[in-house]
Formats: C-alpha cells, sequence, structure tokens
C-alpha cells in the first residue's frame, strides 16, 4: 500500500486531501482484494478519483475528472479491457454488505431510490433487476453494478460569487437559479453558497440567515444516518431524502427558515411549493441542469417560473476555463442584463472579477 493512504497522522493534519478522504470514507467499503489494487494506484491519480464502478464481469473502472482508467490486478492502469479486474458477483455481494454495515434492510428506502449514503456523504449508485409494485420500484431483486461517487467538498469556491447574491441596500439574499451542466460543480458551488449565507459573511456586512435545505438525492449535505457530512452552516436544517416539493412545505410550516435551497427544481408540484415559499416572503436558492437560460426556458415548468419574474439572479456554469467556470451572471431585475461575462474576462460592473 502507498504511504499517502496508510499515514494516519497525516490524514488527520490534512483530512481535507482527496487521499485521507479515501482512506477514511471510501476503503472501508471496498472489498479487500479491489481495496488492495486501489491502494496501488499513484497519489496523483487517487487525487483526481470521483467514481469507482464496480459492474459484474466487467473491468474495474476509475472514473477522473478527465478521463475513466482500467485496473488491473496488481493495482495498475491500463486501457486494454482484458488486462482489467474483472468483478464479480461475489465483489458486488461483499460491497454492498460493508457500504450497508451487514444490514441491507435498514436501507431499503435508499435502494429503492437507486443509491446509498456512506460515511462522509459519499453516494453509492445502484442497478439492477428492479423490482417494481403498483407502478412503483419497490426494491433491487439483483444488484449487479454499484457507482461509487466521491463527494467532493471545497470551501470557499463561492467566495467571489456570494456578493453578486446580496442586495447591499436592504441586505437580503437575491432569489437565485444555478444553471449548469452536468458534471459542472453546480452541488458543489450550491453548498458552499449555502454554508456562507448560514454563517455569515463578515466582509460584506451580512450576518447570517436560518437555512432550510430539501436535500432529495443526499448530495448536498450528504447526510449519513440524518447527520450532515458536509458543511452546510451553523443555521441551517436539512431534510434528507425529502421530495423537493413536499420538503419546502414542511420547512415553511415548521422550521421558519429565512432561504430556503433545494437541488435540480423541474417537476409541476416544485413551482407550486415555489410559490409558496414567495408567498411566505422566503428566498429561493436552487439549481438546474441546462446550458444556458435559453435551454432551461424549453422546459415548460422552468419556462413558467422564469417568466413569473421570480428569480433575481441566475448563476450559468460551464467548462471553458475547467469544470465549474461561472460563464455569466444575469441580474433579471434589470432586463436580464449580464453582471459578469466570462467570455469578456471581466465583470460588467465595477464588482470584483469572480475568475480572476
Amino acid at each position: 500500500m502507498t504511504a499517502g493512504i496508510t499515514d494516519t497522522k497525516q490524514c488527520k493534519k490534512n483530512v481535507d486531501t482527496m487521499v485521507c478522504l479515501m482512506s477514511r470514507d471510501i476503503l472501508p467499503v471496498l472489498p479487500n482484494r479491489i481495496r488492495e489494487m486501489v491502494t496501488e494506484l499513484p497519489g496523483d491519480i487517487l487525487d483526481q478519483v470521483e467514481e469507482i464502478r464496480l459492474r459484474q464481469g466487467k473491468p474495474l473502472l476509475v472514473g477522473l475528472n478527465d478521463r475513466d482508467v482500467i485496473v488491473t490486478p496488481l493495482g495498475q492502469m491500463t486501457t486494454v479491457p482484458e488486462f482489467g479486474y474483472t468483478v464479480t458477483d461475489k465483489d458486488l455481494m461483499r460491497a454492498l454488505q460493508l457500504i450497508s454495515s451487514s444490514s441491507v434492510y435498514a436501507f431499503e428506502e435508499e435502494i429503492r431510490n437507486g443509491f446509498i449514503t456512506v460515511r462522509g456523504g459519499h453516494r453509492v449508485g445502484i442497478s439492477g433487476k428492479v423490482i417494481v409494485d403498483k407502478g412503483r420500484v419497490r426494491t433491487f431483486k439483483y444488484i449487479t453494478g454499484l457507482n461509487i461517487r466521491v463527494a467532493r467538498e471545497i470551501t470557499g469556491v463561492a467566495d467571489r460569487v456570494v456578493s453578486y447574491l446580496l442586495n447591499a441596500e436592504t441586505g437580503d439574499v437575491y432569489h437565485t437559479l444555478i444553471i449548469s451542466p452536468p458534471r459542472c460543480g453546480k452541488t458543489t458551488l450550491l453548498r458552499d453558497i449555502i454554508r456562507q449565507l448560514s454563517c455569515g459573511i463578515p466582509k460584506l456586512g451580512f450576518g447570517g440567515c436560518t437555512v432550510g435545505v430539501v436535500d432529495e438525492r443526499s448530495e448536498i449535505a450528504g447526510c449519513y444516518y440524518g447527520v450532515p457530512q458536509k458543511d452546510v452552516g451553523i443555521r441551517t436544517d436539512v431534510l434528507d431524502g425529502c421530495p423537493k416539493a413536499e420538503g419546502m412545505m414542511m420547512l415553511i410550516r415548521s422550521m421558519g427558515p429565512a432561504l430556503i435551497a433545494a437541488d435540480e427544481i423541474g417537476k409541476p408540484e416544485d413551482a407550486t411549493a415555489v410559490e409558496e415559499a414567495l408567498n411566505a416572503g422566503i428566498k429561493l436558492l436552487t439549481t438546474a441542469h441546462g446550458k444556458d437560460r435559453e435551454e432551461i426556458a424549453q422546459r415548460p415548468v422552468l419556462k413558467y417560473i422564469i417568466e413569473q419574474g421570480i428569480f433575481e439572479r441566475l448563476i450559468i456554469l460551464g467548462r471553458s476555463r475547467g469544470v465549474g467556470t461561472v460563464e455569466d451572471i444575469i441580474d433579471c431585475k434589470n432586463s436580464g442584463s449580464l453582471i459578469y461575462n466570462n467570455r469578456t474576462g471581466r465583470a460588467v460592473t465595477d464588482r470584483e472579477n469572480i475568475n480572476e
């Protein structure tokens, strides 16, 4: 094994590094043989790991931020599938035992949704033969694939965005929608915005506010047994595994949030819940999949929400300068004018350029 993986003292000093996260959270849920293969990978590769995919009868794959690599039985990388370690049904069963602490039934509800959240807030996706009862997924009969997704927490990623989300005159948070294609860092950005708004931002004169998070897929706070594994701030309450629309209504009725945050809105019931939040005077922070404003406007629910003028700020993410590039920030209150444009490489207003 590599020294970086096994050096517990170093992990305690630098627990935020990917290598230490792998040691603490990911390696313990891998079967022994696969664990040994993964630990033999070079440290710079381990630092880039985003996914570990186990598919029955297929080679062991590790997803990095720019490519997939096949892992051999000796823990080496290859591009030849035949040279890779072939995942067995026993590997999958053992991994499932480790992931569920040998109590699969305790995670039955999560499994019904297609994933299990493990310590550290990392999510394990599940595929295989699905059992359906009355039109709803009841459970899996056979599990033939696991996708261990490493949840990256980047504290401070929202530092240069949050100033655009605060009304300098009133001190309020603007209703904000983050638009992003897949794998462009929208949940990472959303999480850090939540953390900062919850804790307060002294340099901007913002004292913090009560935040309610509806974490339907356990991706924002990464709850494990209901406890957030990611830092979402000191004034944040989380409803884990709860449908967005229902969760928003629950928070409005019981927790008194100043801001409600959720990931990936788009269902008809989401629009109703958004309007209820507005009527209650609650600010909104959420995300939607899409390339730009024009693309999401083609979806009926999002089109309706945008046409109602609900959102005051739109943040568009992309990859022009790497994953998580803030391409545009749009002021919807001022005829959709840009207040930041990445293509020009400068802020449209006299505020700080968030990409410099």
